[in-house]
């Protein structure tokens, strides 16, 4: 059996037939088997908008012995009887766990919140009764935030192949289309996250490891450089290792982590409110149509200088989605973003974000306790402007002249929307930075002006950074380790996976 690999571009409602006709005709072959490697949406001629695929053949009469290698991680396995207690479900604590239970250690992997189906039920609840559940929201639970999330597998992130091919390979094990191994931009959606998290955990379970749900850590006891014991509000567990993926949200768990001396410094982040227009509109946009075969629903990813000050970009691009009540605590008021994974549902959301620099917006030498105190307050008064979870919002072109006139009251969002001066509700350089921006995307992109600007937007990463040396330990500790979004030096599923993985490999290596 020979291999070669192959290009071609092909319309966005091929079928199979269609693809296996074009692979004959570029190489000559009647008898051979494909597999996808690579496939990416060109759209930059709307005239012209076609699939860009690589392929890898395999036939007899093909010379070439030898298929391309692929990334591997490899863990070795052997009996350990080290004790590892890992904090946090989302992708960073989970990949952790998983890693570490897999090369043999006894992981007992520790989740504040409540399992996927008693989460999603907690979540209905708060939609429909506005009573908030501190164990099952958008920000805590099984699976950590992204599982009701887009669910976007895209990562900036250099020089982690092995552990996004171990990542990848493993959410296909437990149910996740194959396509994510080949997309350009792959995404599982909320729908498909609910079953992945599930089947993840039974592989974990059955490797031997244990997952104690509702169970929050409550502090670390410490002798010298070592955590020896984590106290729970269910007893205390002992570990020989410990890794903490706290999230970004959880900022009681900051300030435990921190009063137990863990360093904690200022790093930049974004914040800002939510974009959301009709799909059509973002559709005829980026197509000139208002659909295409093949093809769920059109993205866009926007960036501006702004007013020169601050970078101004969406993020975290929500096609034929829903933005979502994402608060972590009781009578705050934050949104997000989160689509299915067929993305049609009507409407189109993303963060319109401004870069934030802590200290010179907030105050120079601003301490990590302090951002934490700012965030909260801002975070809580956006839920004082109702009293309740209700939505301030106002539309784009309200927001560009500083003016409230009659809205556009129509939304995705399932607590309700209220007409309000956001301008004056964010700080006032974000806002002036925010402004420019939106003037910016309504040239760049026809019909961006129909749209809303909504809520709080205040969860783009960590807005504090943990003191950690390069292997991942926290400084001045030998068996702590702070990973994942929450550490700050991670964002999004697969960077905050892999810096799991990283950490626990460390561990691996030297146990």
């Amino acid at each position: 059996m020979g291999y070669k690999q192959l290009t071609l571009k092909v319309p966005t409602g091929y079928d199979d037939n269609l693809l296996r006709k074009k692979i004959a005709s570029k190489t000559g072959l009647k008898k051979f088997k494909f597999t996808i490697e690579r496939k990416s949406l060109d759209a930059r001629n709307k005239k012209n908008i076609h699939w860009e695929m690589k392929l890898l053949v395999q036939a007899d009469a093909l010379k070439q012995d030898e298929a391309p290698k692929k990334p591997h991680l490899k863990i070795p396995y052997k009996k350990r009887n080290k004790r590892v207690v890992v904090v946090g479900s989302g992708p960073a604590g989970f990949f952790a766990a998983f890693v570490l239970q897999q090369a043999g250690f006894k992981t007992t992997l520790v989740e504040r919140g409540t399992d996927v189906e008693k989460r999603t039920e907690g979540i209905w609840q708060f939609e429909t009764t506005g009573v908030f559940n501190p164990l099952s929201n958008y920000a805590f639970g099984e699976g950590g935030a992204g599982t009701f999330s887009d669910g976007k597998l895209t990562s900036r992130s250099k020089r982690i192949s092995a552990e996004k091919a171990f990542i990848f390979s493993s959410y296909v094990a437990a149910g996740a289309p194959p396509e994510i191994e080949y997309m350009t931009h792959p995404h599982l959606g909320s729908d498909n996250l609910k079953i992945i998290v599930k089947n993840l955990r039974k592989q974990f379970e059955n490797l031997g490891g244990s997952f104690l749900f509702e169970t929050t850590m409550t502090g670390l006891k410490i002798r010298q450089t070592n955590v020896v014991e984590v106290e729970t509000n269910r007893g205390s567990l002992e570990a020989d290792y410990v890794f903490v993926a706290p999230g970004h949200s959880a900022y009681d768990t900051y300030r435990m982590l921190i009063k137990n001396g863990i360093g904690f410094h200022a790093k930049n982040f974004a914040i800002g409110s939510r974009m959301e227009h009709n799909q059509e509109i973002i559709n005829i946009a980026q197509w000139g149509v208002p659909s295409l075969p093949g093809v769920k629903a059109a993205e866009y990813r926007l960036t501006s200088k702004g007013n020169g000050q601050q970078n101004i970009y969406s993020f975290c691009m929500c096609p034929g989605g829903v933005i979502v009540p994402a608060t972590a605590v009781k009578e705050a008021n934050i949104v997000n973003g989160m689509s299915r994974y067929m993305r049609n549902e009507n409407f189109a959301n993303a963060a319109l974000v401004a870069a934030f620099n802590p200290i010179e917006m907030i105050k120079p030498g601003v301490s990590a306790l302090e951002i934490l105190d700012w965030m909260e307050n801002l975070e809580h008064t956006f839920y004082q402007f109702s009293n309740q979870y209700k939505a301030p919002y106002c539309s784009v072109q309200d927001f560009i002249r500083g003016k409230i006139t009659k809205g556009y009251e129509t939304s995705s969002y399932p607590m309700g929307i209220e007409q309000a001066p956001l301008w004056e509700m964010l700080p006032s350089k974000t806002a002036q930075a925010m402004r420019a921006g939106l003037k910016d995307f309504i040239k760049k992109m026809h019909g961006f002006g129909t749209g809303n600007v909504i809520g709080l937007e205040s969860k783009t990463s960590a807005p504090i950074q943990v003191d950690r040396e390069p292997d991942g330990r926290c400084t001045g500790f030998d068996n702590l380790y702070v990973v994942g979004e929450g550490s700050g030096y991670a964002g999004g599923i697969v960077s905050s996976a892999a810096d799991g993985i990283k950490a626990a490999m460390k561990v691996v290596e030297m146990a």
